[in-house]
């Protein structure tokens, strides 16, 4: 760091005059300094800016997507993936042209959102998603083409990934599908880029670009220092891409069991201020039909393990949380229907364990190959110790279904939870937090408003009266709350009343996923007096008024809410941690706008609940839902 840069630091500056942004000089290895992750930040505003003169300049658009067409023979009801889609300008120029049924993928959310603001302007049936292209899955779809355009392959720090990516393509195509490959071409890039260049992309801003190989000359770096003229250099950012020549390619391609692979003509794209193309000069365009898939007839393959321990709540211990503080008839019901269940899935052999004052000692001395862990109850029916089960399992390394400690500990908060989300963009309730030795609150800016504890499960400390419409009412609730389950933290919350809907995920990231039929909770038949919450009375109280008026029904939502959910479900589902199954709760607010309400990992198993609901929806029988949660645990841990 210069002195200059030094000084700064002690000295603030002055009101309106901007910060400028840390660079790092002359740098004589640019491969030093690339982040192995930096295309999960680059492509910005400022990315449109410095290549905006090639990829916003639609006659490239059009004579790519002309291209594309030719060497594809795309028909109008061809189900198309765009994948690495930016902000959709391939997507958009399909849908213009009468294609019905294209999707996009891109990991930057801010191109995303650009390209979901530009369909929603010109009415375009396009769909736009926020996903990982080693990973992404459309919920029961496959695609007769995939594109990767734009050279938008090759960011990834190791090889390895390139073909994960190709791998995943070949999982979403239909037989004989076919992939379209849009590549710098290396051999020629090899002796052919400009070690330095500079330009102007506006008015205000420039561009200065340095170029290397990286030491073992399959990549090239390329750093950019964007400078705004007054305001100074206002980016130093790092990219780089692998350099594939003809014969490299072919090879990887075919190493993925790619077949019929077809080299089409180069391709160069115009710039509108005619000055360096960087990467985007001189690209192969390829096509490949899609590997062959081994099919075997009618059978599926053997469980990883048959033999399954099925944890349970301890029917003998004090539950906090269940009417009366014990278990009851309901509860015996419940486990008898679980165990029926699972007597008509004929490829596992299943044991119980409900003895929580035993437990650590029956899994040390008599270890299971595999364990069903529905013990949503917590350790010794504590919910705060849900998660010590896992724990426990992770010690003796027994594998297990459903999510790990981390992620257990994380949605426990409810308030954790909401500043993920809202780091991912998505819509949370305005909020509140009360610590729990804190004496004052901050008073919610309407009423009226919800009162719930930041820890809890099954909806402990939320009742009919935690909605409430004015200070005197939110302060009794809080003493409420302290006086029945101790000095424990709060949340205020704005109170939602439009509609409440329910995701279900079964499966992992980059694996089988299904998600269930969308369900929204029907509060039509509620008394008008009561709110409409799914409480502790909805979920506990036979002979509450929310028992018996509050149901379930399949969700009716237009295709860019129920895509929203969904892509909000998944980003949370990973980003959380959650293994296996997971269930996401959303209500609208009186504008329409869907927030989060909860994430449950390891959400209710039983024979009547959501997940179960919604699974019917889908065909699916009890058992058929409990499988799938076998399945899905024991293909993550095959993988892993």
């Amino acid at each position: 760091m210069n002195k200059k840069s030094k000084a700064s630091e002690k000295k603030k500056p002055p009101k309106n005059n901007p910060v400028l942004t840390r660079t790092w000089g002359p740098v004589s290895d640019l491969e030093r300094h690339l982040p192995s992750d930096w295309w999960k930040t680059l492509f910005n505003s400022l990315y449109l800016k410095t290549d905006g003169d090639v990829v916003e300049n639609p006659e490239n658009t059009i004579r790519e997507v002309d291209l594309v067409s030719t060497v594809t023979a795309l028909e109008p009801n061809d189900f198309i993936l765009d994948l690495c889609c930016g902000q959709g300008r391939h997507s958009l120029e399909l849908g213009r042209r009468g294609f019905r049924h294209v999707a996009g993928v891109d990991r930057s959310r801010y191109l995303i959102r650009l390209a979901r603001k530009r369909a929603k302007t010109e009415n375009l049936p396009v769909s736009f998603h926020e996903g990982d292209a080693r990973k992404f899955r459309l919920q029961g779809q496959h695609f007769h083409c995939v594109m990767i355009l734009g050279n938008s392959f090759g960011y990834f720090e190791q090889k390895d990934d390139d073909e994960a990516l190709l791998n995943n393509v070949a999982q979403l195509l239909v037989p004989n599908g076919v992939i379209v490959l849009d590549i710098v071409d290396g051999e020629w890039m090899h002796g052919n880029f400009e070690n330095r260049s500079w330009e102007w992309i506006d008015k205000n801003h420039f561009v200065c670009r340095e170029r290397a190989l990286t030491q073992d000359k399959d990549r090239i770096v390329t750093r950019e220092l964007i400078s705004h003229a007054e305001k100074g250099v206002i980016a130093d950012q790092f990219y780089a891409e692998r350099l594939y020549t003809r014969d490299q390619i072919y090879d990887v391609l075919e190493s993925c069991g790619y077949r019929m692979i077809r080299f089409h003509k180069t391709f160069q794209s115009d710039s509108t201020r005619g000055q360096d193309l960087g990467m985007m000069a001189h690209r192969l365009i390829l096509t490949a039909q899609a590997p062959k898939r081994k099919v075997k007839a009618q059978r599926k393959s053997a469980p990883l393990y048959t033999e399954v321990t099925v944890l349970l709540g301890d029917p003998t211990l004090p539950d906090r949380v269940k009417v009366d503080g014990r278990f009851n008839e309901e509860d015996f019901e419940t486990v008898n229907r679980l165990k029926q269940a699972l007597e008509e899935i004929d490829e596992y052999n299943f044991t119980y364990i409900d003895n929580h004052q035993k437990l650590l000692k029956s899994l040390m001395m008599n270890p299971p190959d595999f364990a069903f862990n529905l013990c949503d109850e917590g350790f010794r029916n504590d919910p705060f110790k849900e998660l010590h089960i896992p724990t426990m399992l992770e010690m003796l390394e027994i594998p297990y279904t459903g999510a790990g400690p981390s992620c257990l500990g994380l949605c426990y908060d409810k308030n954790l939870t909401r500043a993920v989300a809202e780091s991912l963009e998505i819509p949370v309730p305005l909020e509140s937090y009360l610590g729990h030795e804190d004496l004052a609150v901050t008073l919610p800016a309407t009423f009226p408003a919800l009162v719930k504890p930041n820890f809890g499960d099954s909806s402990m400390g939320i009742t009919k009266d935690a909605v409430v419409s004015n200070t005197m009412e939110l302060l009794d609730y809080i003493d409420w709350i302290r006086n029945t389950y101790g000095q424990r933290s709060i949340l205020v919350q704005e109170f939602l009343t439009g509609q409440e809907y329910s995701i279900g995920i079964i499966g992992n990231p980059g694996l089988t996923s299904k998600i269930l039929c969308p369900l929204e909770v029907d509060y039509s038949a509620l008394d008008n007096k009561l709110p409409p919450i799914l409480g502790y009375e909805s979920k506990w109280h036979p002979d509450s008024p929310y028992w018996n008026q509050v149901s379930y029904k399949k969700a009716v939502l237009s295709d860019d809410k129920q895509r929203r959910l969904i892509d909000y479900s998944s980003m949370l589902f990973e980003r959380l941690g959650c293994c296996d199954y997971a269930r996401f709760d959303y209500r609208a607010d009186e504008q329409g706008m869907i927030k989060l309400l909860e994430v449950n990992p390891n959400p209710g198993w039983c024979w009547d609940g959501k997940m179960n609901i919604m699974a019917g929806w889908d065909d699916l029988r009890y058992a058929d839902l409990l499988r799938l949660i076998l399945e899905a645990a024991q293909e993550r841990i095959a993988a892993q």
